[in-house]
C-alpha cells in the first residue's frame, strides 16, 4: 500500500528527509518514531500529498504522490497533529462538509457511522467550539475516516486525550489496522509497542532502525540483563554473583535485589542460581529484563560526544 524509495526533502541549508526507503502493507500498522525535528511530520505531509518531495519516489495504493496526487488523496486519510477544525460548525456539519468535499455517497449515513466508530454519537449536534481537546481530536480522526481510505496517516492521534479515551483510540486503531494500512506517528513509545506490527525509528532524516518491537529488543541489546532477588537483606549476594563466569556487571537495587549483565549470547542464569542456592540464600526470583522500546529509542537517537 505504501512504497517509499529514496525519499528526500531539502529545505536549502537543511536536509529534513535523507533518502528514506520503507514500505507498509495492507493490514499493517507501522509505527513512525523519532525525536522532534527528525523528519517525521515532513515525511507524512509528503505521503498525504500536502507537499512535494525534493527527490525520490512515493506511491500510495499504486499511485504516485506527485504525478497522481488526486488519486492518492482519495485513498489517504490524514490526521495532522493540530487538527484544522471550523469552530462555528457542529460536529455533524463539519463532517458532512468534509465528506462532500470528497464526494462521499450517502454522506448523512456515513457521518453517523464514523461518529459511532470514534464514540461521539451523542455529540453529533455539538458545536466544535464547545468540545474539549480530546473530543476535537476524535472529530479529527472521524474526518480522516469519512471517505473510508485505504491508508491512514495519523500524527500523534492520542495527544490530549484522557486515559480512557487513549485506550478507546488505541483499540480503534487496532481494529482499523485489520482492513487499512496505518502509518502512526507517536511520542508515546509504549503505545507503539502495544499496537504496531513494525516500528520505524528515524533520526536526522534517516532511518536508524526498522523491525518489530520484539526483534528490536532482541537484536539491539549487546548484553543480556537479569534481575535477581533473595530473602532478607541479601548481604554479599552482589559479590557472589559477580564471581560467576560470564557475568559482566552487577548492580544492587535494594535489600536482597540485584540486577546483572552477562556477555553477549551467554546465559549465566543456571550458574548464578546454583551459586546462590549453594551459598544458602533463599532464591525468590531470577528473570530476564526486556529492553523497552523507550530504551531502544534513546539508544538509537542519542547524541554521541
Amino acid at each position: 500500500m505504501i512504497r517509499v524509495e529514496g525519499l528526500t526533502k531539502d529545505y536549502g541549508a537543511r536536509l529534513a528527509v535523507d533518502h528514506l526507503t520503507f514500505h507498509a502493507e495492507k493490514g499493517e500498522i507501522l509505527g513512525f518514531l523519532g525525536p522532534n525535528g527528525a523528519g517525521k511530520t515532513t515525511t507524512m505531509r509528503i505521503l498525504s500529498g500536502y507537499m512535494p518531495p525534493t527527490s525520490g519516489k512515493v506511491s500510495i495504493a499504486g499511485f504516485d504522490v506527485v504525478e497522481q496526487s488526486l488519486d492518492v488523496r482519495k485513498r489517504v486519510g490524514y490526521l495532522p497533529e493540530t487538527v484544522p477544525l471550523y469552530q462555528d460548525m457542529t460536529v455533524f456539519e463539519y463532517l458532512k462538509f468534509m465528506g462532500n468535499l470528497r464526494n462521499v455517497d450517502d454522506i448523512d449515513d456515513r457521518v453517523e457511522d464514523v461518529l459511532e466508530m470514534v464514540h461521539m454519537e451523542e455529540r453529533i449536534d455539538s458545536y466544535i467550539s464547545s468540545l474539549s481537546k480530546g473530543m476535537r481530536q476524535r472529530v479529527g480522526l472521524a474526518q480522516a475516516l469519512i471517505h473510508n481510505p485505504d491508508v491512514l496517516i495519523l500524527d500523534e492521534p492520542t495527544i490530549g486525550l484522557d486515559p480512557v479515551q487513549i485506550i478507546e483510540v488505541r483499540n480503534l486503531i487496532k481494529e482499523l489496522g485489520k482492513e487499512h494500512t496505518i502509518l502512526l506517528s507517536t511520542h508515546i513509545l509504549s503505545e507503539a509497542q502495544q499496537i504496531c506490527n513494525r516500528v520505524l525509528i528515524i533520526n536526522k532524516g534517516k532511518i536508524v532502525a526498522e523491525d518489530t518491537p520484539q526483534r528490536l529488543q532482541q537484536h539491539l541489546v549487546g548484553v543480556q540483563r537479569f534481575a535477581l532477588q533473595v530473602t532478607g537483606d541479601g548481604e554479599g549476594i552482589a559479590d557472589l554473583v559477580a564471581k560467576v563466569p560470564g557475568v559482566k556487571q552487577v548492580q544492587a537495587i535494594r535489600d536482597g535485589q540485584i540486577e546483572f549483565e552477562t556477555q553477549p549470547g551467554y546465559d549465566s542464569r543456571p550458574q548464578v542460581a546454583r551459586a546462590v542456592i549453594e551459598a544458602n540464600y533463599d532464591l525468590l526470583e531470577l528473570r530476564a529484563i526486556s529492553m523497552s522500546l523507550e530504551d531502544i529509542f534513546l539508544e538509537l537517537t542519542r547524541e554521541d560526544e
